[in-house]
């Protein structure tokens, strides 16, 4: 059986933002109907802070059924690596059989700045103008892409700890971008007025305070995944209506909420709905224009496995990719 494997660049030329994100929306709508199953990932630690996790997933709307192996290495920060790195495998639903194999840094780069977009278009005020971007590395990049396919920006002020790095983002996105890009020299001084935070960091103590949010923010807060690391203080937590991709998940995986709950900050009840129920009018979102509205992101399997899926079909009828012949077959027969 044919296979498709698909480079970075290809799964850049071949999946737009705007396309993602509609294809984002579609999936966690599924995953609310059931009509898909996506487990709680898989992780082995390793020596030095790297993690080596297993996503797998079925998308059963689709029959598409795959597989994200990813390697999260933070010490690739400041190196030409990015510092998730890994493979999406795309299975045949009735043999088995590989289907693609995909470049996992730029399906996650991509898709987790997609949903983002999908929790800002539903979240946030559609006046909001003013972002600012906590990290300026790989998903700083998508999600500036992203809020713009959703959102009408006229200002962005980008801070990373690193001086260098936030200057280098803040010139580069200015003229890459059509909107305005400055680099802030506190994480204070880039939220403060901000109508749409994204926290994109590597960081394990909090990097955003709640005292900093203007009524009526709204906050993708996309960083920290393990249970033991924080981007956000517990008052920001506190503060936000929350939101989250999967419930199962930030009970398991999030610091952001585990510590607030920790620190008596929030309760379980506190987690008002999925993305996926929000779109299917399940839950109620924001309430009045000085809410502030916090999506907590964790990614999941299911929406690798439906890009995978997507850029498939996508590779087939563009003839963009290597095709390989995969799938065992028995002894004796070949």
């Amino acid at each position: 059986m044919t296979a498709v494997i698909l480079t970075q660049r290809e799964i850049r030329q071949l999946l737009p933002m705007a396309e993602c994100i509609e294809q984002m929306a579609e999936v966690l709508t599924a995953l609310t109907r059931d009509e898909a199953t996506s487990p709680l990932r898989w992780g082995m630690r390793l020596p030095g802070g790297a993690i080596l996790g297993m996503m797998p997933a079925a998308l059963h709307s689709r029959r598409a059924l795959g597989l994200k192996v990813v390697a999260v290495f933070p010490g690739n920060h400041g190196t030409p690596l990015d510092s998730h790195q890994g493979l999406v495998t795309l299975f045949d639903a009735d043999t088995g059989a590989p289907r693609a194999i995909l470049d996992a840094t730029e399906v996650t780069a991509i898709r987790t700045a997609a949903v983002s977009a999908v929790a800002t278009r539903i979240l946030s005020r559609e006046t909001a103008d003013d972002l600012a971007l906590l990290g300026a590395g790989t998903q700083a990049w998508t999600h500036l892409e992203a809020m713009l396919c959703v959102r009408p920006l006229r200002r962005v002020r980008v801070y990373s700890a690193t001086a260098a790095s936030r200057e280098v983002f803040a010139r580069r996105a200015g003229e890459r971008f059509p909107v305005e890009v400055r680099a802030a020299g506190s994480a204070r001084e880039a939220v403060e007025g901000a109508s749409i935070v994204c926290t994109t960091t590597s960081a394990r103590e909090p990097v955003l305070a709640g005292a900093w949010l203007s009524p009526g923010t709204h906050v993708n807060a996309v960083g920290a995944c393990v249970p033991s690391a924080r981007e956000l203080d517990a008052e920001a937590v506190a503060r936000a209506r929350l939101y989250v991709d999967r419930c199962e998940s930030v009970l398991a995986e999030s610091g952001d909420f585990l510590l607030a709950r920790a620190e008596g900050a929030v309760d379980d009840a506190h987690i008002l709905g999925e993305l996926g129920e929000l779109l299917c009018g399940a839950c109620e979102g924001r309430r009045s224009d000085d809410d502030i509205t916090l999506f907590k992101s964790l990614g999941l399997g299911v929406e690798d496995v439906a890009v995978a899926h997507y850029l498939h079909g996508r590779a087939l009828a563009t003839g963009v990719g290597v095709q390989v012949e995969l799938g065992g077959r028995r002894r004796g027969l070949d």
